[in-house]
């Protein structure tokens, strides 16, 4: 750095804390001579900090892992000394399993390799790929990615710590839904109440930390009917240090899959992943209660299972421990998601675990729910979509702390949850799917469940629809939480939905979506300042009203559009329809109309990526798309004989071509 009117470069490396830039930046000598400061940090809201002090402000580079064939080079030139692009065949099948646990993760890759690099046997390098954990241990050439992988756990927080330790109940490559892992920290006493805030913002916040920490990677978004909902996963290299923290500190017990063998003294939290064969090996003194040496013995039966507070199962085909769900007596956490073995005979043993707090059930073949469920008095959520059940007893109503109630059957949507009367007991109640309402007395009740935050309800075809709909409307607008409301009716025909013009709105609502019959779009939508989804389904418009609510919705980032939304020739989205903010947008419906989409030149300025199905129609036609200048991304689907399809994708990819490079989108196709 050289000052008086001298420009300077400085590199700032590893910054963990906002704090601690701000303690730099009022050092730093202030001049008008082009300075440039590079800093790098693990943290987002750091860079966020020092991105402001920029005359660029948003001035934020995101390192990418290395691409798989610069990874592939670098892990070469390190294993065996020189430049090459070939792996002999023998080692290939495990240099590619290596490298998928390195993540394109460049000290990852050299510290592996270098290991590696005296060894030719294929043995020695599916010894390492197999056992990189212990590795990481044990093998000094591993010391240095060893520090680097537990930096970012050391520098934790004390209360993220258990957080993320926590994650090493999923086995490697696991995806899940970031919902059943908050509410899943919440159950275990994990979440520190703050001032102000639920138990679930809070968790929320930890959340969000650990991602911004790059320890939990967001995996992607899965758009459904009941809205957005995000998937995560954990980095192979990372989950190898919280399963070694766990072990240290015996948080969490691992039977199976890679860790096949291992037995424990005490178990407080017990993971049981695919692959376990029942045999244990002979203790350790040195093991801190884990078993290392070689024994055949049943690890299942040796089990001292009473004092578990947490079990969760992701054997697919069932397992030997079902048979002994009696002797968990202690459980504050059952989670059985897509365990396939569980049967209603076991069901009434879960009904007795009366401390339990969480209990998902999602993905498995039960078909009945005993009235004893209403006995789980502490439970605070119940995950059971996804199941054979066809309802549950009236006995729910008692479980009056319950914040989270999911309820869905197996390829049969319709389906739904018939709440009882006396609904209004569940006053704790943050989140319902799906309810199926017919009675004006329930669908007043439900206008008490002030606390609700998201809901999915239907009104069932009955005699009094009429006085349900207005009854529901007037609980509706007494829901001052809400977020998420997705509302609907079994039977399509009809205006059935009008009833919705005169509602009072619920502000606070992030997701919306109709299904069912509406002569226009309330006017109320379009003053939902926080709504950032739309979705539109059965409504049969004729107009282009409803981008007349919509446009001007300063946080509306994705609208879909499903089963006979416009009834329509042409839909025209027109120049005064700017969506400040829209980013995507998605016609689903396999419906003939519109057969026209069409936009007109500054319309939907922000969209970047569309999504068009055209089906079997060969009248379909997409006009307009040279005038979505931020195009990145358009999605065609039909089907694949349909001429109307292939002339799109020719259209779409010469206009792509037309751009200059840095504006040109990608045109894909998926095939009915």
């Amino acid at each position: 750095m050289v000052e008086g009117g001298r420009r300077y470069l400085i590199v700032i490396d590893d910054v963990w804390t906002v704090g601690a830039w701000e303690l730099i930046q009022s050092r730093l000598p202030k001049n008008k001579c082009g300075r440039r400061i590079i800093v790098t940090t693990r943290i987002e809201t750091v860079a966020r900090a020092c991105s402001r002090a920029s005359v660029y402000r948003n001035y934020i580079y995101h390192i990418k892992p290395l691409k798989s064939s610069d990874a592939k080079m670098l892990f070469l030139s390190r294993a065996f000394g020189f430049m090459t692009d070939s792996c002999p065949k023998n080692l290939e099948e495990a240099m590619e399993k290596i490298l998928k646990k390195c993540g394109g993760l460049p000290l990852a890759i050299v510290s592996i390799a270098s290991l590696l690099a005296n060894y030719n046997a294929a043995d020695v390098w599916w010894t390492v790929c197999n056992s990189i954990g212990a590795a990481m241990e044990n093998n000094p050439t591993l010391e240095g990615m060893r520090q680097i992988l537990t930096l970012s756990y050391n520098h934790l927080p004390h209360y993220l710590k258990d957080c993320m330790m926590y994650v090493a109940i999923f086995p490697e490559d696991y995806v899940f839904l970031k919902t059943r892992l908050l509410q899943r920290w919440i159950a275990e006493g994990l979440i520190i109440a703050r001032r102000g805030q639920t138990t679930m913002e809070v968790a929320e916040d930890y959340f969000n930390e650990l991602v911004s920490r790059n320890m939990i990677d967001l995996a992607a978004s899965i758009i459904d009917v009941h809205g957005e909902m995000k998937t995560c996963r954990v980095h192979d290299m990372m989950l190898e240090v919280a399963v070694s923290k766990c072990l240290e500190a015996n948080f969490v017990s691992l039977v199976g899959g890679q860790n096949e063998g291992m037995s424990y003294d005490k178990i407080r939290r017990l993971s049981v992943h695919g692959g376990v064969r029942g045999t244990t090996k002979v203790r350790d003194s040195t093991s801190k209660g884990r078993v290392l040496g070689r024994d055949r013995r049943n690890v299942i039966d040796e089990m001292k299972l009473q004092h578990v507070r947490s079990l969760s199962m992701f054997e697919i085909q069932g397992h030997k421990l079902l048979d002994r769900l009696g002797e968990f007596t202690l459980l504050r956490v059952l989670d059985m998601e897509d365990c396939k073995g569980l049967a209603n005979e076991h069901v009434k043993y879960i009904c007795q675990m009366y401390l339990l707090k969480f209990l998902s059930l999602r993905g498995t073949y039960i078909s009945l729910m005993p009235d004893e469920v209403g006995n789980l008095e502490h439970l605070l959520t119940l995950d059971l979509e996804e199941t054979c059940l066809d309802g549950l007893p009236e006995t729910v109503r008692k479980l009056d702390k319950l914040e989270c109630l999911k309820f869905g059957k197996k390829g049969e949507w319709s389906v739904m949850w018939k709440a009882p009367r006396g609904v209004s007991n569940m006053k704790a109640l943050r989140e319902v799917t799906r309810i199926l309402l017919g009675d004006v007395k329930i669908a007043e009740e439900l206008g008490e469940l002030e606390q609700l935050e998201a809901i999915i309800v239907y009104v069932d075809n009955n005699a009094q629809r009429e006085d349900v709909r207005q009854q529901l409307a007037l609980s509706l607008s007494r829901m001052y939480s809400l977020r998420s409301l997705n509302l609907g009716e079994m039977e399509s025909d009809g205006m059935t939905m009008d009833y919705l013009i005169g509602l009072p709105p619920p502000h606070l609502l992030r997701f919306l979506r109709f299904a069912g019959g509406l002569s226009k779009l309330p006017e109320w939508v379009g003053s939902l300042t926080y709504l950032v989804q739309f979705t539109l389904s059965w409504a049969r418009f004729k107009d282009s009203q409803l981008w007349d609510v919509l446009c001007e919705l300063p946080s509306l980032e994705l609208i879909i559009f499903q089963h006979e939304f416009y009834v329509g020739t042409e839909l025209v989205v027109s120049t005064k329809h700017k969506f400040p903010a829209l980013k995507n947008m998605m016609v689903q419906s396999n419906r003939q109309y519109p057969e026209v989409f069409e936009f007109e030149e500054r319309s939907m300025t922000q969209l970047e990526n569309l999504t068009m199905n055209f089906d079997k129609w060969e009248s379909k036609r997409i006009v307009g798309v040279k005038h979505l200048k931020n195009l990145k991304e358009v999605n065609l689907t039909g089907n694949r004989y349909n001429p109307a399809l292939g002339r799109a994708l020719k259209e779409l990819e010469k206009e792509s071509n037309s751009r200059s490079k840095p504006t040109r989108f990608t045109v894909t196709v998926t095939y009915d």
